[in-house]
C-alpha cells in the first residue's frame, strides 16, 4: 500500500484528515448552535430509528448465524497468522484484554439498572407485559441478556475475525479495508478503501463517546452518592476532560504496559466485587443463573422478531439502541481483539470471544439485577420505588449492602479504569487505521485521537443537557447506520476468503 508521510510518521492522509475534519466539523456546529445541534441529533435519531430498526436487527441475526456457522465449520481449524504462529498474550491476559475493551462502563451502567427497568416499566417492559409482575420478572432476565449477550459478541468476533485471518493469514495492512480484498481486490488500496476506513473511524469515536458520557455520568452519581458533590453536567464534562487526560499516560506505556496491566486489574477487580455482592447477597444465586438462562434461551428467538412488533417504545429505546452502540463499537472491539489473538484458531478465538463473556455477563446481570428487584419487592431504601434515575441505581443498591461506602468507591474506581481502558484501546485502534494499518505508531497521534474522543463526548454531554442520554444514543444510532451494510458485506466477503485459503491449504 502506497503511504504518505506526515513528520516522519507513514500514515493515510486522506484518512487521518477527512477523518479529523469531520470530526472537528461536528464539534466547531455543536459549540456554535448547541440547541440547533440537539434538535439535528433528535430527528435525526427519530428518522433512523423510523425507518431503519428492522436494518439493525436483522444485522445483528444474520451475524449471529454466520459467526455459529463459522464456528463449527472446517473453517474453525485455520490459525490465525499461519500453521507455525504463536501467541503473543496468556489465555488470562488475553480473555482480561478483550472483555475490558468489549463491555467495560456498561456493566457498571446497566447491571442493575437493566433488569429493574424491564421489571418496573420504567421505560417500557418487553411485549408491553404488565411491570411488577412474575411474567415481567422473567422476561428482565432474558431480554437483559438478549442485548448483552450472544448477539453482542458474535458482531465483536465478526470484526475481529475478519481482520485478523486477512492481516496475519493474506499478509494485508491491518486495517477495515483489507477485509474486503476478496470483493474490491487492489481498490482496497485507493478510495473505495479510504471510504471504508472513514467509516470505521467515525463509528468507533461516535461509539467510544457514548461509553464516556454514560462513565461520566455514573462517577458523578457515585461522586454525589459518595460525597454529596451535585452531578451536573458540568461536572460531567470535567471527570471526562480530567480521566482522559489520565487516559494519555496509559497510551505512552503502550498496549503491554498500559492496556494488558489495567485490564488484569479490572477483571481482578470486577471478580472480587462480584463475588463479594454474591456472598452477602440473600438469594439463591444458582437459582436465578438457571432462570436467567432459560428466560433467554426460550424467548430469544421472540426477542429476535423485528417485524410488526408491539412493544416499539421498548424496542427502540432498549434493543434498537444496543444494536447501534455494539455495531458502532464493533470496528474498535474487532480490531482490538484481533491485535492481541494471533496464533489462536478460528474455533478457539470465536469460541472464547463468543462464549466466555457471554457466561460472565449473565452472572453479572443475574447477580446485580436479582438484588435489585429484591430490593425493589421489599421497598428498600433508594429502590423501594424503582429507578428514579438510572445512573445512580448502582450506588442506591450498593446502600443497602454491608461496607456501602467501600463497594461504591470500589465501582467508581473500577468505571475509572473501565474508561481509561476504553480510551486508551479506541485511540490505539484508530491511529492503527489512520496510519494504514501499521501495527507500531508514534504514541503522540494516538493522544491526539484519545483526546478528540473525549471531547466528542464532552460535547455530546453539553448539547444533551440534563437530556444525555438521549444526545448520546443518537450519536451512536446515526453513526452506527451505514456500517450496517459494512458488516453484512463482510460477511460475504469473510466467507470467499476463508473458503479459497482452505482450498489452497488443503487444511
Amino acid at each position: 500500500m502506497k503511504q504518505n508521510y506526515l513528520n516522519g510518521l507513514s500514515i493515510n492522509k486522506r484518512v487521518f484528515f477527512i477523518s479529523a475534519t469531520l470530526v472537528f466539523v461536528f464539534i466547531l456546529m455543536t459549540l456554535y448552535d448547541p440547541k440547533n445541534a440537539k434538535e439535528v441529533l433528535e430527528s435525526s435519531k427519530n428518522w433512523t430509528l423510523s425507518n431503519f430498526d428492522w436494518l439493525f436487527s436483522f444485522t445483528t441475526n444474520t451475524i449471529l448465524i454466520f459467526i455459529l456457522f463459522i464456528l463449527v465449520s472446517p473453517y474453525g481449524k485455520i490459525r490465525l497468522g499461519g500453521d507455525d504462529a504463536k501467541t503473543e498474550f496468556s489465555n488470562f491476559s488475553w480473555i482480561s484484554m478483550l472483555f475490558s475493551a468489549g463491555m467495560g462502563i456498561g456493566l457498571i451502567y446497566y447491571g442493575a439498572a437493566e433488569p429493574i427497568s424491564h421489571y418496573t416499566g420504567w421505560w417500557y417492559t418487553p411485549f408491553g407485559v404488565e411491570a411488577n409482575t412474575q411474567a415481567a420478572k422473567d422476561l428482565a432476565f432474558g431480554a437483559t441478556m438478549y442485548e448483552w449477550g450472544l448477539h453482542v459478541w458474535a458482531l465483536y468476533g465478526l470484526v475481529g475475525l475478519s481482520l485478523a485471518f486477512f492481516s496475519y493469514n493474506k499478509n494485508l495492512p491491518f486495517s477495515i479495508r483489507s477485509i474486503f480484498y476478496p470483493i474490491l481486490k487492489d481498490d482496497i488500496y485507493g478510495y473505495k478503501g479510504d471510504i471504508i476506513d472513514i467509516f470505521a473511524v467515525i463509528t468507533t469515536i461516535f461509539g467510544l463517546a457514548t461509553s464516556l458520557g454514560l462513565g461520566a455520568e455514573q462517577i458523578g452519581s457515585g461522586l454525589n452518592f459518595l460525597f454529596g458533590i451535585n452531578s451536573t453536567v458540568n461536572l460531567q464534562i470535567f471527570i471526562i476532560g480530567f480521566i482522559t487526560l489520565v487516559a494519555t499516560l496509559s497510551v505512552l506505556k503502550g498496549l503491554q504496559g498500559g492496556i494488558k496491566i489495567l485490564s488484569n486489574i479490572t477483571i481482578i477487580l470486577a471478580l472480587i466485587f462480584l463475588s463479594f455482592s454474591i456472598a452477602v447477597s440473600s438469594s439463591d444465586m444458582l437459582l436465578a443463573y438457571f432462570k436467567t438462562f432459560y428466560s433467554y434461551s426460550t424467548n430469544i428467538f421472540q426477542f429476535s422478531g423485528f417485524l410488526d412488533r408491539e412493544d416499539t417504545a421498548w424496542y427502540h429505546g432498549w434493543s434498537v439502541f444496543y444494536w447501534a452502540w455494539w455495531i458502532a463499537w464493533s470496528p474498535f472491539v474487532g480490531m482490538f481483539i484481533a491485535r492481541i489473538s494471533k496464533g489462536r484458531t478460528i474455533r478457539e478465538f470465536l469460541g472464547a470471544v463468543i462464549f466466555i463473556p457471554t457466561l460472565f455477563i449473565l452472572i453479572w446481570m443475574s447477580t446485580f439485577g436479582t438484588i435489585g428487584i429484591e430490593q425493589v419487592d421489599n421497598n428498600i431504601g433508594g429502590l423501594s420505588n424503582g429507578i428514579t434515575q438510572i445512573s445512580l441505581t448502582t450506588f442506591q443498591l450498593l446502600e443497602n449492602l454491608p461496607f456501602s461506602n467501600f463497594t461504591s468507591f470500589i465501582a467508581i474506581t473500577l468505571l475509572v479504569i473501565f474508561f481509561v481502558t476504553s480510551s486508551d484501546s479506541g485511540s490505539l485502534v484508530i491511529d492503527t487505521i489512520t496510519s494504514g494499518g501499521k501495527l507500531e505508531t508514534q504514541r503522540k497521534y494516538r493522544v491526539f485521537w484519545a483526546l478528540l474522543e473525549g471531547i466528542v463526548a464532552m460535547c455530546l454531554l453539553y448539547v444533551g443537557g440534563t437530556e444525555a442520554l438521549s444526545a448520546l444514543q443518537a450519536g451512536s444510532l446515526v453513526t452506527a447506520l451505514p456500517f450496517t451494510i459494512v458488516l453484512l458485506i463482510m460477511c460475504y466477503s469473510l466467507f470467499k476468503g476463508l473458503n479459497r485459503y482452505l482450498l489452497d491449504n488443503e487444511i
